[in-house]
Parts: C-alpha cells; sequence; structure tokens
C-alpha cells in the first residue's frame, strides 16, 4: 500500500470513528428523559450515592427537573431535539472530509475551533445556569477529546497534501 493510500485509509477510519462519536452523542439527546431515569437507576443500583453523593443529588435534581418540564412544559424539550439534530447535521458535514480530505480540511478546521469553543461556554454559562464546576468539567471534556481525533486527522491531511501536491491556495497560484 502507498503511503498515500494509507495515509486516507487512516484518515477516512479516524472520521467515521468521529462522526459515529458525534451521531451517538446526538441521538442520545432524543431520549433524555428516559435515559436520565435509566441512569439514575443504574447509578442507585451501583451505590453511587454511598462513594459520590453529590453527583447522585445532582442526577436526582436534574431528573426531576427534566419530569416537571416532560409533564408541564414538553415544549422546552424541543431545545434538546434541535440540539440533537444540530449533531446530527454536523455529522454530514464530516463527509466532505471523507471524500476529499484535502480540499475540505476546513471543515476538520471548524470541528477543531468547535471543539475549543466547548470550554469558554461551559465556564461562562455554567455558572449562568447553576451547573456545578466538575459537570462543567465533564461537559469540556467533549471539547478536550473530540479535538484529539480531529488534530490527528488534520496532520494527516496536511502530510497528505505535501505528499500529493494536489491542492494550493489560490493565493499561492497567483503569486
Amino acid at each position: 500500500m502507498s503511503e498515500r493510500a494509507a495515509l486516507l485509509k487512516g484518515i477516512r477510519a479516524w472520521l467515521v470513528f468521529f462522526v459515529v462519536c458525534l451521531v451517538l452523542s446526538g441521538a442520545t439527546a432524543f431520549p433524555l428523559v428516559h435515559e436520565l431515569r435509566w441512569t439514575e437507576d443504574l447509578l442507585r443500583w451501583l451505590s453511587v450515592g454511598d462513594h459520590l453523593p453529590a453527583l447522585m443529588e445532582w442526577m436526582e435534581r436534574v431528573r426531576q427537573g427534566l419530569d416537571t418540564a416532560d409533564a408541564d412544559y414538553p415544549f422546552l424539550l424541543y431545545g434538546t431535539d434541535w440540539l440533537a439534530f444540530a449533531h446530527l447535521v454536523i455529522a454530514v458535514a464530516f463527509y466532505g472530509p471523507y471524500r476529499d480530505p484535502v480540499r475540505n480540511i476546513w471543515v476538520i478546521e471548524f470541528g477543531m475551533i468547535a471543539c475549543a469553543g466547548i470550554i469558554p461556554l461551559a465556564l461562562i454559562c455554567g455558572p449562568i445556569r447553576g451547573i456545578p464546576l466538575w459537570w462543567s468539567v465533564i461537559d469540556m471534556a467533549f471539547g478536550v477529546f473530540g479535538v484529539i481525533p480531529l488534530y490527528v486527522v488534520w496532520r494527516r491531511i496536511k502530510r497528505l497534501e505535501t505528499l500529493t501536491g494536489a491542492y494550493r491556495p489560490a493565493a499561492a497560484v497567483a503569486g
């Protein structure tokens, strides 16, 4: 296998991994009320409250809030439907780099910027919404862990670009 073919195969494998994670992350926002009940039941069954009482208190509070919203204000949960939809739409954008990585590297860069944006969002909006700092750290981990496969892909695309010489920005062509 040529180096170009190996790079392309690796890029595509990392992209599939990233897209699957993005889709799963988004899809879990649709059945949020039920998932939280199942999670709370599982944590109780595992006696997590004995070791991490703050986690159990937070899960109970969030579940109560979701149960109230679901029973009395279900339209509020429509926001999580849109959150899920946004994940799915963003996942579709990664088909471009899968098909032509060099030409569509901007999608990878966009994804890396989005991952970086999770951190200030969590640090600013978390306290405003009364989210515990430790939960905001979990949220920020999505950005940190999300940027890793994207950075790997970005580096491989840059290597592929130098190998093939297939793409040069318009400014380089004009100059």
